[in-house]
């Protein structure tokens, strides 16, 4: 086996302190940096939006970009033609995700000029483009629409039951915005060109009643991950509702609401209405020594702004145990040492805390954002030491099968075709009757491009042979989950 490395991907120095005399330059210079928020009036579609107005929940969602001419009267004469055409071109051809970017989102690209615009890190996993694709491997030949395959583990419609104590329970499958790397982009949002979205089958009502009697009838569960889709496109009474029946299910003792939109639309959750909901779900929590947190997604540094801080503190003060940050390793978004770090201290100095960092799921379209494990490694490695040890994040592996591993985890690594081997130490309820299920190695696989020339031709010649082996795996999943169902 050959251990391949690209240094140009992990490796970044940071501006230098200056040292001491006789002494050296550390790898990264911590900054303490003060939080800006970004003068929306630059935008000539914004420029007569008031603080009040840029403040509102309400008119944060009326005046999302969902499409090229609203985002063209947003940015006036400030991007060139060449660059709509490569967005629309990319809706037509490749994007997995409609387009959806908050106000409070598009304000922290960098719009100084075209070519700052196609650098942003932000605009690269919000407004993907044609041209950010790969031409020789735009898809895996393993990528699949639930590359987790979280839908087969459904225990009721909506409700992965994938780890012994937990679950994830998908309330709902819209959002206040669309991440052009969405892991569950088969369920959420609209459909595109490329992507005709799944539907639930059951009304919500159904499905949230569904999810209740299972946990009931399920003692070894003890945490919830409630999410979706975003829990703040859901109506604030109906998830107030629903947290508040979990709380009433006595072996329920950690919840965790996910919400990207603490980040992109952190109006939202600094409404009267929302934080005085918190509140109460928080003081029934602790009086019954259960813990309420909240889970948010944050990619880039510079998504870091006053307004979002406020939101991050608003939720500590209304009582909930933890605001945690998980994000994912995106290329040209926070892949080197200096911008992660970067960004899990503006998360750390802000009241998040840097919680995982996900290598990108093997999903259609992705491989220009994914790393290889190796690069992850390397990452890992190089952001240690400089944040406390709690706040230092773990980069995991989201292994289909098997679940979140540790990127040091992996028990083989064969560096020069990129396919790493990993086990578990569990069964989920698809494998209660599979003697072989904690012996079994369960593959990932690293973006091909990455690999040597070696590695690259052969997946030319056996690219069209893996999906098949990793199908008999998915196959015999299937049959189960349907079973389960139906029982």
């Amino acid at each position: 086996m050959q251990e391949f490395i690209l240094e140009d991907t992990v490796t970044a120095v940071a501006e230098e302190s200056v040292p001491a005399p006789g002494a050296h330059p550390q790898p990264y210079a911590y900054r303490h940096r003060e939080l800006t928020e970004p003068d929306w009036r630059r935008f000539p579609g914004w420029r007569d939006v008031t603080t009040a107005e840029w403040e509102s929940a309400q008119w944060q969602r009326a005046h999302c970009v969902k499409n090229l001419r609203q985002l063209r009267q947003v940015m006036g004469d400030l991007l060139s033609e060449d660059l709509y055409a490569d967005l629309e071109r990319d809706q037509r051809e490749r994007a997995t995700m409609s387009m959806l970017v908050p106000p409070q989102m598009l304000n922290t690209m960098d719009v100084s000029s075209t070519a700052a615009f196609y650098a942003d890190p932000v605009r690269r996993y919000m407004l993907p483009v044609f041209s950010d694709r790969r031409t020789d491997w735009p898809s895996h030949p393993v990528a699949s629409r639930d590359s987790l395959h979280e839908a087969e583990m459904w225990a009721a419609e909506g409700l992965t039951h994938r780890y012994p104590t937990k679950v994830l329970a998908e309330l709902l499958p819209t959002c206040p915005q669309y991440c052009g790397h969405c892991t569950r982009m088969d369920l959420v949002g609209n459909s595109t060109p490329q992507i005709d979205k799944h539907k639930f089958a059951l009304k919500q009502p159904d499905r949230v009643q569904a999810m209740l009697e299972y946990l009931r009838r399920t003692p070894q569960v003890r945490d919830v991950v409630v999410s979706g889709g975003d829990v703040a496109n859901m109506p604030w009474a109906r998830l107030e509702a629903f947290v508040d029946r979990l709380l009433d299910i006595d072996n329920i003792r950690d919840i965790r609401l996910a919400t990207k939109a603490l980040m992109g639309l952190p109006q939202h959750w600094l409404q009267d209405d929302v934080r005085a909901g918190v509140e109460r779900l928080a003081t029934k929590a602790r009086a019954r020594g259960a813990q309420l947190a909240i889970h948010t997604h944050v990619n880039a540094a510079q998504s870091m702004t006053p307004l979002v801080a406020k939101a991050a503190r608003a939720m500590l003060d209304a009582g909930v145990r933890d605001v945690r940050n998980q994000g994912v390793l995106l290329r040209g978004v926070n892949t080197t040492v200096e911008q992660l770090l970067d960004l899990c201290f503006a998360l750390q100095d802000n009241g998040v805390l840097p919680y995982y960092f996900y290598l990108c799921d093997m999903i259609p379209f992705s491989e220009h954002w994914r790393l290889s494990l190796g690069e992850a490694q390397r990452l890992q490695h190089g952001i240690m030491g400089y944040l406390p040890g709690f706040a230092t994040p773990r980069i995991v592996c989201d292994v289909p099968y098997v679940g979140k591993r540790w990127v040091h985890q992996v028990a083989e690594y064969d560096t020069e075709r990129g396919i790493s081997y990993w086990t578990k130490n569990y069964r989920t309820a698809l494998e209660s009757d599979d003697p072989d299920a904690l012996n079994r190695r369960y593959e990932y696989y690293d973006p091909i491009h990455t690999l040597p020339e070696e590695g690259r031709a052969w997946w030319r010649e056996h690219a069209s042979e893996v999906p098949g082996r990793a199908a008999g795996l998915a196959a015999a999943s299937r049959d189960a989950s349907k079973a389960l169902l139906a029982e």
